[in-house]
């Protein structure tokens, strides 16, 4: 076995070993030398080489999302680790166990004027769940450091760093173990049993329970508790397409049910007991209703936090929902209340008139998601880029087989298309990344990747630019707006597709579209992108018209 010559590296090493941590994706440099050649030669590890150091931490992000278990990246000094925060605060309000390594210049080398050195001691300090700050002091004991950090990364669900400080020569290889860590276990804090009953007196006695639920991981929520939240008369359900939770009863285009309530339709759907769990909220709407029309309770079912994102929070009951509800169910009673009903009624109101709306538009974003997310084959793996792609995926059902992602924790458009990527590599499962064209060029060294799946699909929808801002308040079409907010353009993806090895197809009509999906799902003998052209000046106005025509 070829170790590095140093020994903090190696204690890096051996201890990820011992603790079963194997996937590391390295971005090239010279001073984490030592760790790329201690993971490089070892086939424990399972080692990735992304340039771009944004991209890299995304992709490891993604894979993290999908094994449940943290994910190693590292890099060399200097501002290479700051390209890390984006991701880094995305795995923090995600809860996905990210841990960072950074190398280092000694102490004596920072502030000196010494090239590629920055002040690297916790610099992720507002969203690092641990900062390991490792030195060559004798009298420090590394060891625990590195241990406390991945234990933080595995139950705290989150991400952390370590900053490792290396002196040159770096690159020298031996064949002897220096060290021999004392491997620490620590345990895990047990949930404190909750007295559930004075909250079930308070759920029997009311006639308006409204359920929300963000970002969950597949399979996360019992299927029976779910269904018995869906049966209950006096429950309303709703879900987020990033929920991974499926019911006939359940609403999954909030949007489309609440955008065109009259201030009586507010009050009368307005909850007495709001019950929410999962990570963000994607809906605007549904955010500015019950801040508005507050629930006398707001309940969040989570294990480690809670947002008081209504403004009216009254319990973090800090366990799973599946702890909670396999107690609460047997404290529960059925109440008589028309509020369910009253809420399918609506469902099946609006669910007529969009079908009617849909028959008659143009060709435009709408349409194509319209066309697009029942084309999806079943069993996948979705990935959706934020921004507008994710809210207009709100709007339409998506088969229950497939697994649905975003990255939701800070919104960004900066990393999707590298989680996705990443996201694909971490599951065997056929894997679509749906996104748009500002999106898309932002994150284009995505591409710049030797491990994406052949079964990897693009479907890039290009508006010709941030077609969301058309859709905010404040929309003029003026110089100033195109360029600054719209960052309109008249590039496509044609050329990126070519570079990185894609086969490349294009859609501009319905017929293109239903062709181009066949061709795309139909051939895995390598990565695809499908380049959907829609008009610049038309999807505003028919998605306005649609929360118009619902009423």
């Amino acid at each position: 076995m070829i170790y590095p010559k140093i020994p903090l590296a190696q204690s890096i090493i051996e201890i990820l070993r011992a603790k079963n941590i194997s996937n590391i994706v390295i971005s090239p440099g010279s001073r984490n030398a030592p760790l790329t050649i201690g993971f490089g030669n070892d086939p424990f590890f399972n080692c990735y080489s992304i340039a771009d150091e944004r991209s890299a931490a995304f992709f490891a992000l993604g894979i993290a999302q999908q094994i449940k278990k943290p994910v190693v990246v590292v890099c060399t000094s200097g501002s290479a680790l700051l390209n890390y925060y984006p991701a880094f605060a995305e795995a923090f309000y995600s809860q996905i166990p990210l841990i960072v390594i950074s190398a280092d210049r000694p102490q004596s080398k920072i502030d000196i004027g010494d090239g590629q050195t920055i002040r690297q001691e916790n610099v992720f300090t507002n969203h690092s769940l641990f900062n390991a700050n490792l030195t060559e002091d004798a009298s420090v004991n590394n060891d625990n450091l590195i241990q406390e950090a991945i234990y933080r990364a595995f139950a705290k669900k989150g991400p952390v760093h370590i900053n490792a400080p290396f002196e040159e020569p770096l690159y020298e290889p031996t064949t002897e173990l220096l060290v021999n860590p004392n491997i620490i276990s620590f345990e895990s804090n047990a949930i404190a049993s909750e007295d559930l009953k004075p909250f079930a007196n308070q759920w029997n006695t009311c006639k308006k329970k409204l359920i929300l639920v963000g970002v969950n991981n597949p399979n996360a929520v019992e299927q029976g508790y779910l269904d018995e939240l869906a049966n209950d008369p006096s429950v309303v359900v709703l879900i987020e397409t990033t929920s991974n939770l499926h019911h006939p009863k359940f609403i999954n285009t909030i949007d489309s049910i609440i955008t065109p309530f009259t201030e009586k339709d507010y009050i009368d759907f307005q909850p007495e007991i709001l019950v929410t769990f999962g990570g963000m909220i994607v809906s605007k709407r549904i955010k500015a209703f019950l801040r508005k029309y507050q629930p006398n309770q707001h309940w969040h079912i989570d294990d480690l936090r809670a947002y008081d994102t209504f403004g009216c929070l009254t319990k973090h009951f800090e366990m799973t929902p599946n702890l909670f509800f396999k107690s609460f169910f047997n404290l529960t009673e059925t109440v008589a209340s028309n509020y369910n009903q009253l809420a399918q009624d609506i469902k099946a109101y609006r669910q007529k008139k969009s079908i009617e709306y849909l028959e008659k538009i143009p060709f435009t974003d709408l349409k194509v998601f319209e066309k697009l997310l029942p084309a999806l084959p079943a069993n996948s793996q979705l990935h959706i880029s934020n921004s507008s792609p994710i809210r207009y995926a709100q709007l339409f059902d998506i088969e229950k087989s497939i697994e649905v992602f975003s990255n939701r924790g800070t919104s960004g458009i900066d990393g999707s298309t590298s989680t996705a990527i990443g996201g694909a590599v971490g599951n065997t499962k056929p894997c679509v990344f749906i996104t748009g064209d500002i999106g898309f060029l932002y994150d284009s060294n995505a591409l710049w990747n030797n491990y994406i799946p052949n079964n990897f699909k693009i479907i890039l929808i290009n508006n010709g630019g941030g077609g969301i801002f058309r859709i905010l308040p404040g929309h003029k079409e003026t110089s100033v707006f195109n360029t600054f907010f719209e960052t309109s353009h008249c590039l496509t993806a044609v050329h990126l597709a070519k570079m990185y090895g894609f086969n490349y197809l294009t859609a501009s009509n319905e017929a293109t579209l239903e062709s181009s999906l066949k061709e795309l799902f139909s051939n895995d003998e390598k990565p695809t992108l499908l380049e959907v052209f829609t008009p610049t000046l038309e999807n505003d106005k028919v998605l306005l018209d649609y929360f118009k025509e619902l009423k």
